[in-house]
This record gives structure tokens, C-alpha cells and sequence, in this order.
């Protein structure tokens, strides 16, 4: 009995390093590509470090939902692999011990990912896509407060421009330009005198108030012009302007059921959200086979290396995601119903584990 817990914990010890390593590496990754412009708006639009790293956190329950199951696949592989390849596979199982009872631990190390991958997907990814609504009209006001900045054309969202003029002889100045081309059918270019930054948290906008100015466009005819005067203008910007807008409102369970009903069941848009919600809970799933999966493989691929554990658990995710796509594709095309859909991948690659497994128990 003492044995068998030394093993169990240098077992699941063992899936914890590579784990890491994998993880960390996946969010970076799949985070890049915000990360250069979050450290765009640090360098160059001047936002402040805090907000740069909210919005890194309000980020981040939506990567590790897709990473912790690639991760647990990849700990899985690099350990049995590295175990098997150092001849210690082979003395724990002159013990008596089988590959099933070896494997418990990598059992309770899939649950305990499986668990972290649905309380995420469940509650995290809401609560992260409501506030990164939040912090990202704070961080748009951020912007726009930045651009006031005197003496300077600046640009807080794209196809919008700036300039408040400089104090003359330590006199402050009044006075704002506005080239604001983000309706490219209508151009314009605001003058005011007065300026004020106003932020509506109902509707998800901010506003800049000008007072007493003139506002100059052009219809489409080339040869026309227009001149509007103004008291008071409020130029709102929207939240969905900003990139970090968080992730469109998904309808309920029962608006796409009542647009299923509606169209006979044959709207393929409704029908990709319906695979959607099966997914909530299939893709946490995910993980428990990834990792019981990455036993068996890893005993085949032991002469890989961590870095060969990496590429065949890459792979497999590939092949995973590939078959996801084939499965959306017949659900539109009406040849499986959504339910099987989300479903039948993972139940393709729990026949697979218990192939591998039965094969590598015999040996």
C-alpha cells in the first residue's frame, strides 16, 4: 500500500512540470496577438499598466478553456513517455502493478482538469466577457482623455483624429479639431470651442460633449458642401469600437429552439449555436480523454522526447479540431443532429483510448 502511494504521487508529480510548461506556452501563444496590442496602447497610446493587465485577466478564462485540455494531453504524453523511456514503466509493473492501476493518478489529474475547464467555461467566460465590456469603456475613455492631450494630433480608435491646440505664453487655450472619417460614405471635420468627456455605462458608450462649434462634410456629390452649427454635440464612440469589446451576446436556449421551430429546424445559423450549447459541457469532457489518451501514446512515442511529446499532442489537437469541423459541417447540412455533433468527436477518441489502452496492457 505504501508503495502504491509513492507511485501514485511520483506519478502525479510527474504530469505536473510538463503540464505547466505546456500551459504556459499555449496561452502565450493563443495571447500574442492581443499582447502586441495591449503593448501598443502601454508604449504608445500612454494607458496605464493597470488596465492593460485587466484586460489580460478578463482575457484569459477564454484561453485556458481551449488550453487546458491540450495541456493535459501534452503532461500526459511527455510523462508516460519520459517513464517508459527510463525503463521505470517497466519496474513499477514487475510489481504487479497493471497499466490501469498506473494510470489512476493520471485519472484524478484529468478530473481535476476536467473541473477547472467547465467551471471556467460555465462561469468564468460569462463573467469575464461582462466585464471586459467594462474595462473596455474604461479603457476607451482612457484613450480619448490621452488624445486631449494639448500641442498633439492624436488618434484614439482608428479613422478618428484629434488636436486640442497648445497654451500660448502659459494662457490656456480653447478650442478642438476633430477629423472624424469613420463612416468613409461621410467624412467630417468638427470644430468647437469647448470640450468634455462624458461616459455612458447604460449603453456602452463614450461621448465627447462640444460646445458651440461647426461641423463641416460633404454629400456625395463632389461639388456640394455642408456646414451644420452646433450649441452643444455630443460625438459618441462605442464600445464596439474598442478591440477588446468581449465576445457577441449568445441568444438563449429557447430563442434558438423557437428559430428552429420557425425555419423546420433547417436554419443552419441557429443550428452551429445549438452545437454551441451541447459543446458547454462536451468540451470539458474533452479533457478527461486527452489526458487518459496521452498514457498509451506516450508509452508508443517514448524515444520523443518532451519536445516529441509536444508535436504528437499537437497533432492529435489537430486532428481533434479537424473532425469538430466536419461534424459543425454535417449538423448545417442536416446529416447529424446537433446533439450527436457536439458529442460524437469525444466518442470517436473514447474508442480510441480504450484501443491503445487494451493494446498497451497486453505488452
Amino acid at each position: 500500500m505504501i508503495l502504491r502511494t509513492l507511485l501514485d504521487r511520483y506519478i502525479f508529480t510527474e504530469l505536473l512540470s510538463p503540464f505547466g510548461l505546456s500551459l504556459g506556452a499555449l496561452c502565450f501563444v493563443m495571447l500574442t496577438r492581443e499582447l502586441l496590442r495591449l503593448v501598443e496602447l502601454l508604449v504608445s497610446k500612454g494607458v496605464g499598466l493597470w488596465a492593460v493587465l485587466k484586460v489580460v485577466a478578463m482575457l484569459l478564462p477564454s484561453g485556458l478553456v481551449l488550453t487546458l485540455p491540450i495541456a493535459g494531453l501534452i503532461a500526459s504524453i511527455t510523462a508516460f513517455g519520459r517513464l517508459s523511456f527510463d525503463k521505470e514503466l517497466v519496474a513499477m509493473r514487475a510489481t504487479g502493478l497493471s497499466l490501469f492501476r498506473l494510470s489512476q493518478p493520471v485519472f484524478l489529474f484529468a478530473v481535476s482538469v476536467f473541473t477547472l475547464t467547465l467551471v471556467l467555461s460555465q462561469w468564468g467566460q460569462p463573467w469575464s466577457s461582462l466585464n471586459l465590456k467594462r474595462v473596455a469603456l474604461n479603457l476607451l475613455k482612457d484613450q480619448l482623455v490621452l488624445a486631449l492631450e494639448q500641442g498633439t494630433f492624436n488618434e484614439p480608435i482608428p479613422r478618428m483624429m484629434i488636436y486640442v491646440p497648445d497654451d500660448r505664453n502659459g494662457r490656456p487655450t480653447q478650442g478642438i479639431f476633430v477629423s472624424d472619417e469613420r463612416a468613409a460614405e461621410g467624412p467630417r471635420v468638427i470644430v468647437a470651442e469647448q470640450y468634455q468627456v462624458l461616459m455612458d455605462l447604460v449603453n456602452d458608450q463614450v461621448a465627447l460633449r462640444l460646445v458651440n462649434g461647426v461641423i463641416h462634410s460633404r454629400p456625395d456629390q463632389i461639388d456640394q458642401y455642408r456646414q451644420i452649427s452646433f450649441t452643444s454635440y455630443d460625438l459618441k464612440l462605442n464600445v464596439s469600437q474598442s478591440r477588446y469589446a468581449g465576445t457577441e451576446e449568445r441568444p438563449s436556449y429557447e430563442e434558438i429552439m423557437a428559430r428552429l421551430a420557425q425555419t423546420g429546424g433547417k436554419d443552419p445559423h441557429a443550428l452551429r449555436r445549438l452545437v454551441e450549447y451541447y459543446k458547454d459541457l462536451a468540451f470539458p469532457t474533452t479533457s478527461l480523454v486527452f489526458c487518459l489518451l496521452g498514457v498509451p501514446v506516450g508509452i508508443v512515442s517514448k524515444r520523443s522526447g518532451r519536445i516529441g511529446g509536444f508535436t504528437v499532442g499537437v497533432l492529435i489537437v489537430v486532428a481533434f479540431y479537424l473532425l469538430n469541423v466536419a461534424c459543425d459541417l454535417l449538423v448545417t447540412t442536416l446529416v447529424l443532429p446537433p446533439f450527436a455533433g457536439a458529442w460524437l468527436p469525444n466518442g470517436i477518441f473514447v474508442l480510441i483510448t480504450i484501443f491503445f489502452f487494451l493494446k498497451m496492457s497486453r505488452q
